[in-house]
């Protein structure tokens, strides 16, 4: 499915007057060499997309799926905006192959999606479900017919209810879970996928699944237990690693998605992109900190005191396992600056009147697109990075042509993209970028309001509308060039 708008409209919107001439209207200019003009991005360079199992597929009772605690979540009255619910979402369990056109028909390179563990494991453990593997299965021959690499995540916060009922990741017991099922899964997947990565944000389903309770399984634990289970999520992650390396066959690559806090200069002066560095290690040292070092800061732990987590020096080995690339998904920056305290640096708050998307939480700040991926090559050495989550929510809507145009989705994506495209022209090692999302899906507690895809869906008829930022998009992919 393609979406073409007018000479003028196009020259309106994504270039002004002067492009009016040479804007294509359904099919993608010829790529540009990347020496080929400013804010050119180096051969090879992988563009994607990103979705989820629990925001997409739907099918959420068939083909041997077993319930995960966002089914239990979001049936819970009062849990999801408007009650709303993953039982059908994009029907992508259905509809896979249509979106996959949709990412040919766009000029993906690569697609990131994830695996729901309780297509696999129904109760999280035990006997396989055949089933569930053949979905996966069929799915990837498809990405991969289309010419689509596929990006393997194997947790994306859908715990099988079963674990959950049996502490989650409370429990230490689900940290060896999770590394049989990935193990498992990846051994059965890699003569398809070669890259998997084992979390989605750990941060994410960790403070708003057991800290502040707004996300399934909707626990406030206190900060003891919270600390106890982060370290058992970041042990999953270790072991994990060993477990699929020890069951894939030879030459798949093994990383991770975190949403790393965005630590960024307020003002690019040397003192205060010191400060952002510390802070960057600071911020991080329960995750990806932890991951790169096997240990915890002892700031961290001193921050914590008697709330600080149990654990022994061959698990913090475990929790280090080399990895080969680190995937960081990156939506705002996180201003720092400089200061005298132990720290070394201060968060800086942003004022009330400072921008965001439709999203509240989900504020403006392109630097940290720079930022991010700059300050962990240089604190830990890596070698290979993919920015493996960067979009927006808008207020999208169709219009009477029955076009969507998303403008300000539009100068979201020029605006990072061109701060990424500095970072690699700076050496930055990034190699592949995912833009969340293909499609308009379940958005967690905000059920369906709340829509970042580039592509619109009408969730009453599943029809695919894609908006401006698919074209923009495109044009970028082809061209191989911030537009």
């Amino acid at each position: 499915m393609s979406v073409t708008f007018s000479r003028r409209t196009l020259a309106r919107l994504l270039g002004g007057a002067t492009a009016a001439a040479t804007l294509p209207l359904a099919t993608a200019s010829p790529a540009r060499p990347a020496s080929g003009g400013q804010r050119a991005f180096p051969q090879g360079f992988l563009w994607g997309s990103a979705t989820a199992s629990y925001q997409v597929e739907g099918g959420a009772h068939e083909g041997g799926r077993g319930p995960s605690i966002w089914d239990t979540f979001s049936h819970t009255a009062g849990k999801v905006n408007h009650g709303d619910t993953g039982d059908v979402a994009d029907d992508y369990f259905h509809r896979y192959k249509q979106d996959i056109q949709l990412m040919k028909d766009l000029g993906l390179k690569t697609c990131r999606f994830s695996i729901a563990w309780s297509r696999i494991f129904p109760s999280g453990t035990g006997s396989a479900n055949q089933q569930g593997l053949d979905f996966y299965r069929k799915m990837t021959d498809a990405l991969l017919e289309a010419g689509i690499e596929p990006f393997c995540t194997l947790y994306h916060w859908d715990l099988p209810q079963p674990l959950q009922d049996r502490g989650g990741w409370e429990n230490r017991d689900t940290a060896k879970a999770f590394a049989d099922y990935a193990g498992y899964t990846a051994g059965k997947l890699s003569d398809k996928v070669k890259q998997f990565m084992t979390m989605n944000e750990m941060r994410t389903f960790v403070e708003l699944g057991y800290g502040t309770g707004t996300h399934a399984p909707g626990l406030k634990v206190g900060p003891k237990r919270l600390a106890q289970l982060t370290h058992h999520v970041v042990l999953g992650h270790g072991m994990a690693v060993q477990a699929i390396r020890a069951q894939a066959r030879a030459g798949i690559r093994v990383g991770i998605a975190d949403n790393v806090t965005t630590t960024t200069p307020v003002i690019e002066s040397p003192e205060q992109i010191a400060a952002a560095r510390k802070a960057m290690r600071e911020e991080n040292a329960m995750f990806l900190t932890v991951l790169e070092e096997g240990r915890y800061t002892d700031l961290y732990l001193k921050r914590l005191g008697s709330d600080a987590p149990r654990f022994t020096a061959e698990e913090m080995a475990i929790i280090r396992s080399p990895m080969d690339f680190v995937g960081i998904n990156v939506y705002q920056a996180t201003f720092v600056r400089a200061d005298h305290s132990e720290a070394g640096y201060t968060v800086v708050p942003n004022p009330a009147s400072y921008p965001h998307m439709d999203s509240p939480w989900l504020t403006f700040g392109p630097e940290g697109l720079y930022w991010a991926p700059k300050l962990v090559a240089d604190l830990w050495n890596v070698k290979e990075i993919y920015i493996t989550e960067n979009g927006c929510s808008s207020t999208d809507g169709i219009a009477a042509d029955g076009h969507v145009y998303d403008t300000d989705r539009v100068m979201f994506l020029r605006s990072y993209l061109t701060q990424l495209q500095r970072g690699i022209a700076d050496g930055v090692p990034v190699k592949g970028y995912f833009l969340w999302s293909l499609l308009d899906n379940f958005e967690w507690a905000d059920g369906y309001e709340k829509r970042f895809g580039i592509t619109y869906v009408d969730f009453a008829t599943q029809k695919r509308t894609p908006k401006l930022s698919a074209e923009f998009y495109k044009q970028v992919i082809a061209a191989n060039r911030v537009l």
